[in-house]
C-alpha cells in the first residue's frame, strides 16, 4: 500500500491544493526548536506551514499515528489520528485554526473569505481528494471530529518547549 506521504508528493494538483488552501507542506518539516512531548513518546516532524508551524507524529506506527500541530507562537494541539484524518480536515476545512467555535457557522464565515479568493475550491478541493483516495467528511464532522481529538484525546499529548521545559500553550480551550 502507498503512503499517503508518497501519494502527495507524487500528484502536483493534490499536493498544490494542500500547499495552497491548506497551508501544508511536506518540506517543511523543521520546527526551528527544540521540542519534545511530556510523556517521552516519539515526536516526528513531517511537515509544516508556511508561519512556521509544524505538524508531527506522535508515537509509533506509520502514518496512523496521532498528528500533533505546533504553531510558531508557543500553542499546539492534536488534530486528528492518522494522516487520513488530518488530510480529509485540511481538503474539507483548510481554515481550521481559525475556526476556534468548531462550528459550521463560523466556518462558512472563514470559508467565504477563501471562496472570494479562489472560487474554484471546492472542485480543486474534491479532485485532490479523489486523486488521494480519500472519502470526504461534511464540513460538521471534520470540525467536530477536531473538537474532540484537540479537548479529549489531545490532552495526553503536550508538547514542551526542551531548553526551557516549559510546555506550549493550548491551541483550542474548551467551552
Amino acid at each position: 500500500m502507498t503512503s499517503l506521504i508518497a501519494s502527495v508528493r507524487a500528484h502536483d494538483e493534490a499536493a498544490r491544493f494542500l500547499a495552497g488552501p491548506g497551508d501544508f507542506e511536506l518540506d517543511r518539516a523543521d520546527h526551528g526548536e527544540e521540542v519534545h512531548l511530556a510523556s517521552g513518546a516519539r515526536l516526528e516532524g513531517f511537515a509544516g506551514d508556511a508561519a512556521g508551524g509544524t505538524y508531527f507524529f506522535c508515537g509509533d506506527c506509520g502514518e496512523e499515528r496521532p498528528v500533533l500541530y505546533a504553531d510558531s507562537e508557543g500553542r499546539a494541539a492534536l488534530v486528528a489520528v492518522g494522516l487520513p484524518e488530518l488530510l480529509r480536515l485540511l481538503l474539507v476545512a483548510p481554515w481550521w485554526r481559525d475556526c476556534t467555535a468548531f462550528t459550521v457557522e463560523q466556518s462558512g464565515q472563514l470559508a467565504a473569505e477563501y471562496l472570494a479568493d479562489q472560487p474554484d475550491l471546492v472542485l480543486e478541493r474534491d479532485r485532490a481528494a479523489a486523486t488521494l483516495g480519500l472519502d470526504l467528511p461534511s464540513e460538521a464532522e471534520a470540525l467536530a471530529r477536531l473538537r474532540e481529538v484537540a479537548l479529549g484525546a489531545g490532552r495526553d499529548f503536550v508538547l514542551v518547549l526542551t531548553p526551557e521545559g516549559e510546555p506550549y500553550e493550548p491551541l483550542f480551550t474548551g467551552p
